[in-house]
C-alpha cells in the first residue's frame, strides 16, 4: 500500500482507515486484500457489480472468487451514462455526461458537469420506485426549475412516458449504493422507476 495515498473510509472488518475498496461494487472498504477475502461470504450477497472507472491501480487479490480491491484518488472526473430526456424527442436516451466522484471527506454529493439551456439546474433525488419499491440505488434527477418561465418547451419524452406535463431538458444518474457516495451508469431499465415519480405530477 502506497502510504503517500489519502486516507479515506474506515475498513469493513477492522475499521482501520483505508484508502482501498471494493472495485466490484465500489462501497465497502478494506485496509488489506486478506479483510475482504474474510469478509467475501458476507459482503458478496450485497456485492453489486459496476464497471471500474478509468486511471485507477489495482491490488490483486490471489482468491479468484474474489473482486479486486481498487485504490481511489482523491479527485476524479469520470465519464458515465445517464439518461436524457429532451424536449424535442420522443423517448429518453441513454447520454454520456462527465460526473465529479465525491471528494474523501467530503459530504456534499457527487458533481454533474453539465450545461442546462434553461437555467441553472436543481434535483430532486428519488428513493422509490414502482409500486413504491425501496432503490438500492437511488436516482438523481437534474432539471431547470425556471425551464416553464423561460418558455422552455414541453417534454415530450416525459409526457409519452407517463402523461406528465414537463417542461425543458431532465437529466437523471444513478447512485451506485444507498450511501449515495459515488454515480454509476444508469440504463434504459430505471425508466420505470423514473415514471412512477412523474405519474405523481400531472
Amino acid at each position: 500500500m502506497n502510504p503517500a495515498l489519502p486516507i479515506n473510509r474506515p475498513c469493513t472488518l477492522c475499521h482501520t482507515p483505508t484508502s482501498m475498496w471494493c472495485s466490484r461494487c465500489q462501497n465497502a472498504w478494506y485496509c488489506t486484500p486478506e479483510h475482504l477475502q474474510s469478509d467475501w461470504p458476507r459482503h458478496r450477497l450485497e456485492c453489486v457489480s459496476v464497471t471500474c472507472a478509468q486511471n485507477r491501480s489495482t491490488i490483486a487479490i490471489s482468491q479468484p472468487a474474489a473482486p479486486n480491491v481498487t485504490v481511489l484518488p482523491a479527485t476524479h472526473w469520470i465519464n458515465l451514462c445517464a439518461i436524457l430526456y429532451a424536449p424535442e424527442e420522443e423517448w429518453p436516451r441513454i447520454i454520456t455526461v462527465q460526473c465529479r466522484q465525491q471528494v474523501p471527506s467530503d459530504d456534499s454529493f457527487p458533481q454533474l458537469l453539465m450545461n442546462f439551456p434553461d437555467g441553472q439546474p436543481a434535483s430532486v433525488i428519488l428513493m422509490q420506485g414502482l409500486d413504491g419499491r425501496q432503490l438500492h440505488c437511488p436516482l438523481h434527477l437534474w432539471y431547470s426549475p425556471t425551464a416553464l418561465s423561460r418558455h422552455a418547451p414541453l417534454n415530450r419524452p416525459i409526457g409519452c412516458t407517463v402523461g406528465s406535463t414537463y417542461y425543458g431538458m431532465v437529466v437523471v444518474l444513478k447512485f451506485s449504493g444507498p450511501q449515495m457516495q459515488d454515480y454509476f451508469h444508469a440504463t434504459l431499465d430505471d425508466v420505470l422507476d423514473i415514471s412512477a415519480y412523474f405519474s405523481a405530477y400531472k
